[in-house]
């Protein structure tokens, strides 16, 4: 059993994905929507890489069923329902539609793992819900890959700390895995900052951007440990919530 860790859809090859439970981070901020949107009570999400897409793919539903979400340049796209701010996707939005949503560089990851055995979408505001799911996997003898999304095709300070933090809790549950060089830099990160959160978020590139930007908000929600206890599988090209409906 192995536990990688990728920075960026552009570094995973085939051989990190076929046959394997991939776990994709984007704690600033999709992955953190993602799984508010569930947890509130979303049908589905579906990723697509382009504003394009989301107009196309919304012709398809009646109006009243769906919500266009996402970013460019972390600001709401005009014309969209909704942007990327964890608060936004409250259950009196969300409940019981569809959500297509395109985001600057979670969405491209999402869209990138093809193939895997699994794939989920994981964050600080799931963490132990997804690390049951990726335990049990691992201690079946599947590897893990955790797939970083990065900001701007750049190693982003939170998904690593994040990532790391799972691979420590991973490595915990079967003390035979292997861990891989990035899986292994990335625990460092994440024990440097273990209880601080907030205070690396606020520290990373990423999190500052969207500090200036107005989205100071976003930041505390994206710390909220456990905040959202759902495991969003992302399957046929869309996301939906483990659970009774849909267990693996």
């Amino acid at each position: 059993m192995r536990i990688d860790v990728v920075f960026g859809a552009t570094s995973l090859t085939p051989a990190l994905v076929s046959g394997r439970v991939v776990a994709v981070i984007d704690v600033l901020r999709a992955s953190t929507s993602i799984a508010a949107a569930l947890a509130n009570g979303a049908r589905t999400i579906i990723p697509l890489d382009s504003i394009d897409e989301v107009i196309t793919r919304a012709k398809a539903f009646d109006r009243s069923e769906v919500r266009l979400a996402g970013e460019r340049k972390m600001l709401p796209i005009s014309g969209f329902d909704l942007g990327n701010s964890p608060s936004e996707f409250s259950r009196e939005v969300v409940e019981g539609k569809t959500v297509l949503l395109t985001t600057t560089n979670g969405t491209s990851a999402l869209v990138s793992v093809q193939g895997a055995r699994d794939a989920v979408v994981a964050a600080y505001v799931n963490f132990s819900a997804v690390l049951a799911l990726l335990g049990t996997a691992l201690r079946g003898g599947a590897d893990v890959t955790l797939l970083c999304a990065g900001r701007d095709r750049q190693l982003a300070l939170e998904d690593a700390a994040c990532a790391g933090r799972y691979a420590l809790q991973l490595r915990a549950r079967a003390e035979e895995a292997e861990m891989s060089d990035g899986a292994a830099a990335c625990a460092l990160i994440a024990t440097q900052y273990e209880g601080r959160l907030e205070e690396m978020l606020e520290a990373s590139e990423h999190g500052r951007a969207l500090r200036d930007a107005g989205f100071q908000r976003d930041l505390a929600d994206c710390a909220a440990i456990d905040a959202y206890p759902v495991v969003p599988i992302y399957q046929d090209r869309q996301i939906t919530r483990l659970g009774p409906d849909r267990e693996r």
